[in-house]
């Protein structure tokens, strides 16, 4: 039987962690907390810092302190940089005319219930495995939170090739409407082949303008010149039977989205990613510093 996404649910964690023990905070998700239970969210912290020696064997110092030390170097880098880089650009994207959300694999992501006065007139879409978006919605209800009647939720399973024709059906979806799509977290876990047949049809449902933002793994992820933190995290997804599946270079990526009509905007580099994200929050708290994984870049696309 299947179950719900861990990765999303530690992602979760990650981010609920570094809202909660953070003044400034890279990226604010205040409600993450909220959809996981009290006695989860101390099950994984728990799980986590009582694993500190798969992560740092040189590692000494408290429970506590070993949480944080996990959490800043492993878990959030990746849930952070790439949300707060996605949803600056989803508001510079509202200010040019998108009209509709796309969050596909949306995971417990919950922008669509902390959404902006600038996102009101967004349509938002969250795609997701059945399961998980069974999960979610669960979670939810539990947590009173409100679902605004400009968030819609459509099941979609990426391994099989009908989440199109789901999103379809839904009578508020509008194919001449400018979209911004979000992959974030997709690209890992798909066979080249999915992932350009993801592509493929998402560049039939958007029209001319439309954009797409995603993270993905480079050419050296899956060889000896990944990073110590790519390494854990390749392990961490298998234990989890969610095993990371794709890698790109530049040159091929660009290959792939031009061939389906789509054109790089921006890109980031783990430097860049840093750089951009992480130097105010690194300078400010001094011995928690956070770096992008070295492994990881971000992308920006436009549908020509």
């Amino acid at each position: 039987m299947e179950q719900k996404s861990m990765t999303a649910l530690v992602s979760a964690f990650a981010r609920a962690y570094h809202a909660t023990n953070n003044d400034l905070k890279i990226f604010n998700d205040y409600l993450a907390k909220v959809i996981l239970s009290e006695q989860e969210y101390n099950q994984i912290a728990s799980s986590m810092s009582q694993g500190i020696k798969f992560f740092n064997p040189t590692f000494e110092g408290t429970e506590e302190e070993a949480l944080r030390w996990i959490v800043d170097n492993q878990l959030s880098p990746s849930p952070l940089g790439r949300a707060a880089f996605a949803e600056k650009a989803l508001e510079n994207s509202v200010e040019m005319g998108v009209e509709q959300y796309l969050i596909l694999a949306a995971g417990y992501d919950t922008f669509g219930y902390r959404q902006p006065s600038w996102a009101e007139k967004l349509q938002v879409f969250e795609l997701e495995h059945p399961i998980t978006l069974k999960d979610k919605l669960n979670r939810l209800g539990k947590a009173c939170i409100e679902v605004p009647n400009n968030v819609h939720f459509i099941k979609s399973d990426f391994t099989k090739g009908d989440w199109d024709k789901n999103l379809l059906e839904s009578s508020i979806f509008d194919k001449r409407k400018i979209s911004f799509c979000s992959l974030l977290g997709i690209s890992y876990y798909l066979p080249r082949e999915n992932f350009e047949s993801l592509l493929n049809k998402l560049s039939m449902l958007i029209p001319q303008g439309s954009i797409i933002i995603f993270d993905y793994p480079d050419e050296n992820t899956f060889t000896e010149q990944a990073g110590v933190r790519t390494k854990k995290q390749l392990a961490l997804a298998g234990k989890a039977n969610e095993k990371m599946l794709g890698s790109y270079s530049f040159s091929q990526l660009e290959s792939l989205l031009s061939k389906n009509n789509f054109i790089i905007s921006q890109h980031l580099t783990p430097n860049q990613i840093t750089k951009k994200y992480f130097e105010n929050y690194n300078r400010v708290t001094g011995g928690h510093k956070i770096t992008a994984f070295d492994n990881v870049n971000y992308c920006l696309a436009t549908k020509k």
